[in-house]
């Protein structure tokens, strides 16, 4: 694979081609995963599941965090794991600030708020999160990212790739919804919930 800074200290290892339905299949499997990790937080942190303010158990943004910082940024190259990492922490940071305060702009209301969590900055990104989803991120794209893709890439078919389109337009059309629902409300939005256990006090 080729990298993508011809010096001593490149620390990344350049992407590789892939074709959109491959990228959109991967997007939509970190949605998915982004919808199952934020509901595993807030089973242990509340006790409860929700929605995540989607109709559908998605959530896009993950997914396409995930896949455009693999087009910029590609892999970690071994070794270099702490430089990846820290530019991978810089992204999330920014990235929540600007959706965090897009929403608040658009919609009228704190999409979510870490000031009762130490080293926050703003009410929408803190250290201890930022270094989680980076770590997390970090590991991913380490471990899963290419083989995962190359195994999208050996097994899509034409059929598979209308199904593959077909999704992404249907999770596009459902965050639209879902957000232009927040905005209409002027609050979260919470079609469904359950109580799975009390947490301890």
């Amino acid at each position: 694979m080729e990298r993508i800074w011809k010096r001593k200290d490149e620390f990344t290892l350049q992407p590789k081609l892939y074709s959109f339905p491959e990228l959109f299949a991967m997007a939509a499997l970190v949605s998915l995963l982004g919808f199952l990790v934020e509901n595993l937080w807030m089973l242990i942190r509340s006790g409860f599941i929700d929605n995540r303010n989607m109709n559908l158990p998605f959530l896009l943004g993950y997914g396409l965090a995930v896949v455009g910082m693999y087009l910029f940024i590609g892999t970690p190259k071994k070794g270099h794991f702490f430089l990846y990492y820290s530019l991978v922490f810089t992204m999330v940071s920014l990235g929540e600030i600007l959706l965090g305060f897009t929403v608040e702009e658009f919609c009228g209301f704190y999409y979510w708020d870490y000031t009762n969590l130490p080293m926050h900055l703003t009410r929408y990104t803190s250290f201890f999160t930022s270094l989680g989803f980076s770590a997390i991120i970090t590991l991913f794209m380490y471990y899963c990212y290419e083989p995962v893709m190359g195994y999208f890439h050996s097994k899509m078919t034409p059929r598979r790739r209308r199904i593959v389109i077909a999704l992404f337009i249907v999770l596009i059309v459902d965050m639209l919804y879902s957000f232009n629902t927040m905005r209409e409300l002027g609050d979260v939005y919470k079609s469904w919930k359950i109580y799975v256990s009390i947490p301890a006090k």
